[in-house]
């Protein structure tokens, strides 16, 4: 079934329009919306019948419009997803979905109310490695997580601060731990099991800005598994990389800073006997698509009221548990256990006093 969408804000955006064309048969995109209207027309270009908007409240209002697409500023996920939902419309939010736990359940809970479906964006969930890794696991070769090593090195200066917002509390709610890194995170999440407990030390080490943008972080999850967190804004180029240590394997990811599920991985058994089975089955894994595509394809499969693996609301407000307590533990010099207690300070503001 075909669905009208509307992109709001042509930044990061465009990549989610590049995403939304690689589906024809899906979606439509048939409006961007943004206060610069010269961005907000370019953009609008490259979708065929797609127009421009400058005035978001008049294109949630709009009842042929499916899917409202945020793409904003962190500090208007909320806001404005809450109205598109309250006006019947579904939402699919940027990263991070909210800018604190709170307002994840203000999100979570207007979405239930109006029977729509709400998912926060984490492409990194799809691409052809994570089908292989997924297909070890259906067949059982991986055995249990044991420890995981992560690596968000990336390199930000002054060009990427010169956007207003970025690098302040005020506006992005966060530095590399909620902007970057939230996505590494999120994959560990998704194949190690929930955090349970964090330790975590921050800085600003890099650049001249309030939030921070280097961390090193110690995580359990519920699967019992270690796993250490490299966090940086300061290096000499950007790379994300995984190393997943299994019982049976051990598997390495590619280094592409924005879809490490579209690199090469490797897949080493420790019996080396075991190998000729592990690479029958990654061989054999089926392809599909990758990144903002491939998560546009399970929304579209969701929709349709088909079985699907996409991002649940409740991952992003996960997510964002997580930050607080990463947050708290850095402010506090001690692990914090997760989830938090609602009523816990940090679940409404984590920003510094």
């Amino acid at each position: 079934m075909m669905r009208n969408v509307a992109i709001l804000g042509a930044g990061i955006g465009a990549q989610h329009l590049d995403g939304y064309l690689a589906l024809p048969d899906d979606f439509r995109v048939h409006t961007v919306c943004d206060q610069d209207n010269a961005k907000a027309e370019s953009l609008a270009e490259s979708a065929p019948g797609c127009v421009a908007a400058t005035d978001i409240e008049a294109v949630i209002g709009r009842d042929d419009i499916d899917i409202i697409d945020i793409c904003l500023p962190p500090h208007l996920h909320a806001p404005f997803a809450i109205r598109a939902l309250q006006a019947g419309h579904h939402v699919v939010c940027e990263k991070p979905m909210a800018e604190s736990v709170v307002a994840a359940h203000e999100m979570i809970a207007a979405a239930r109310a109006a029977d729509r479906v709400l998912i926060p964006i984490f492409q990194y969930r799809f691409g052809h490695a994570f089908a292989q890794l997924q297909a070890l696991i259906d067949a059982g070769l991986t055995g249990k997580p044991q420890v995981a090593s992560l690596e968000t090195h990336w390199n930000r200066g002054a060009d990427y601060y010169a956007v207003p917002w970025r690098g302040t509390w005020a506006h992005e709610r966060g530095g590399a731990v909620l902007g970057h890194a939230i996505h590494i995170h999120d994959l560990i999440s998704r194949l190690f099991g929930d955090v349970t407990a964090v330790s975590a030390m921050l800085d600003t080490r890099v650049n001249p800005i309030e939030t921070e943008d280097c961390a090193a972080l110690s995580l359990r999850t519920a699967s019992g598994a270690l796993v250490s967190s490299s966090i940086t804004l300061g290096a000499a180029d950007d790379r994300s990389r995984l190393r997943l240590v299994f019982e049976h394997l051990t598997v390495e990811s590619g280094t592409n800073p924005y879809a490490p599920g579209q690199g090469t991985w490797t897949f080493t058994a420790r019996d080396p006997a075991h190998q000729a089975r592990i690479d029958t089955v990654v061989q054999a894994a089926p392809s599909s698509h990758q990144g903002y595509a491939g998560q546009f394809r399970q929304l579209a499969l969701q929709l349709d009221g088909q079985p699907h693996r996409n991002v649940s609301a409740e991952s992003g407000l996960q997510s964002l548990e997580l930050v607080a307590a990463i947050y708290q533990s850095n402010r506090e010099r001690r692990e914090v256990g997760l989830p938090l207690a609602p009523d816990d300070p940090y679940c409404r503001n984590w920003q510094p006093s």
